[in-house]
Order: C-alpha cells, then structure tokens, then sequence
C-alpha cells in the first residue's frame, strides 16, 4: 500500500513545473502498476499546446475554468469542475485557462517523470522497469 499526500510532493523530483503549469505526480512508471497518476494546476490567462502522441491521458477536472479546443477538428469544449476528457486518439489539444485549473492526471503507458515536452507538445515514450519490492 502506499499513502502519499499532495504536499509531501512539494519540492521533491515528483513536482515539476513548466511555466504554464505544475504538475505533482503520485504514481510513476517505476511503482509498475501500468499507469501515472498526477495532480496538475493550469495558470489562469495561458495556452498551452499538447499532444501526447504515445500516450492515453484522461483528465478530470475538479476545480478551475477554461476550454479545451480540439486542434484536428476546431471543436472547443467547457472545461470546469466535474469535467471529464480522454485522450484517447492521441488527440493534438490546447488548454485555454481563464481561472487556474486543478486537474487529476492519469496516463498509460506511465510516465517515468522524466519526460519533456517537445516543441510539438509531445513526451517521448521513456520505458521504466518497476523499482524493486
């Protein structure tokens, strides 16, 4: 079992920010359970442009607002607690932030936390081998 409070992540190498937001990261590819999970914060008045092109990632926001706009296809959507998406085609996305976000992060395949967006909004696909019991 492992028990983990969002504040005991501050500072260590599992909170990483990235100018337009910050993202604390409980579970990691290295705990082998087959997915990430992170807690992330959006800052009011930024865009940011993603596309995880190796990754599934589900969201689920639960405090905070914006819109979610669908690159491929132009269509925009609310963002706004109680709101779920699922990135589930790889789907090239912006986040627009008008109140900071608190979103919940899950990605498969997991991130090893090393991961760093290139210029297109992509992680690169890092594989891990779980730690040692």
């Amino acid at each position: 079992m492992k028990v983990i409070n969002l504040n005991d992540l501050d500072g260590t190498e599992n909170d990483v920010e990235h100018g337009n937001w910050r993202s604390r990261r409980f579970v990691l590819a290295k705990d082998g359970v087959g997915f990430s999970f992170h807690d992330t914060h959006l800052k009011a008045g930024t865009e940011s442009e993603f596309w995880y092109a190796n990754h599934v990632e589900c969201v689920y926001v639960y405090a905070g607002k914006g819109t979610l706009l669908n690159r491929d296809t132009g269509e925009e959507f609310p963002l706004g607690p109680g709101t779920m998406y699922l990135l589930d085609k790889h789907d090239k996305h912006t986040v627009k932030v008008e109140e900071d976000i608190h979103c919940a992060c899950v990605f498969n395949p997991p991130v090893t936390g090393r991961e760093v967006h290139d210029e297109n909004g992509v992680y690169p696909l890092i594989r891990e081998e779980p730690a040692a019991v």
